[in-house]
């Protein structure tokens, strides 16, 4: 908070595409997420909003820290159209493979995929987007693919500090241009209005839309596999 006072800001807005994000996709009729490196559960989760639109929706959470994992399971124990895979995200046959995953995910039918604030963790550029690829090369036709990340194009200062910040306390991160965002979507095309500050992805009115959108320190996309 120290390094990015707008931090609060940012992390609201990350979360509020995810709602968005994914009441666009329930409406597509998608009635299966996964959301990799799902993180320790707040306010708002995909199972929440994707239920709140189809009860029958299922959701798969991944991630492989132990204590995100352990609030999942325990918030979501009861809920058998939910569950939480303890792993690597880069590995998709090996998630798919899991029975509690593969008793909730029909590979055969579309799969709302979900890599919001994860992408940044993974620095090398050449595995970061191979987890797109590798995941798109198992998903069926009629799948989508959202992601979010973070972005020095609009830092100054502050963007070589919150990298070092993140590099010595918690994760190895890697932010990147808007070019380099895009790139990670692979042969994706992402639908309108493409890859862009995260809450200028369409925001559920103009009002909702603070004085510093086009400032916002990071994008998000969403595309489809066709």
């Amino acid at each position: 908070m120290a390094t990015m006072p707008d931090m609060r800001w940012v992390i609201q807005e990350n979360r509020a595409f995810l709602r968005r994000v994914v009441q666009f996709l329930a409406a597509q009729g998608i009635d299966q997420f996964i959301d990799l490196g799902s993180g320790i559960p707040t306010v708002g989760n995909v199972h929440e909003v994707a239920q709140a639109l189809n009860p029958a929706a299922r959701v798969v959470y991944v991630d492989h820290d132990p204590v995100a994992v352990a609030h999942s399971r325990a918030i979501l124990q009861g809920n058998g159209s939910t569950a939480v895979y303890a792993g690597d995200l880069s590995r998709p046959e090996v998630v798919l493979g899991d029975p509690a995953v593969a008793r909730l995910i029909d590979i055969r039918k579309p799969v709302g995929l979900l890599l919001i604030a994860v992408l940044h963790f993974v620095p090398d550029d050449s595995v970061a987007a191979a987890v797109v690829s590798d995941w798109c090369k198992v998903l069926p036709t009629g799948s989508y693919v959202a992601l979010t990340h973070a972005s020095a194009d609009q830092m100054s200062d502050e963007a070589t500090t919150t990298e070092k910040l993140y590099n010595r306390t918690v994760a190895a991160m890697a932010m990147r241009s808007h070019d380099e965002v895009l790139t990670l979507f692979g042969g994706l095309t992402p639908i309108e209005p493409g890859v862009v500050p995260i809450p200028l992805w369409r925001p559920d009115s103009p009002d909702d839309l603070s004085p510093n959108a086009e400032r916002y320190p990071g994008y998000a996309g969403l595309a489809p596999i066709e």
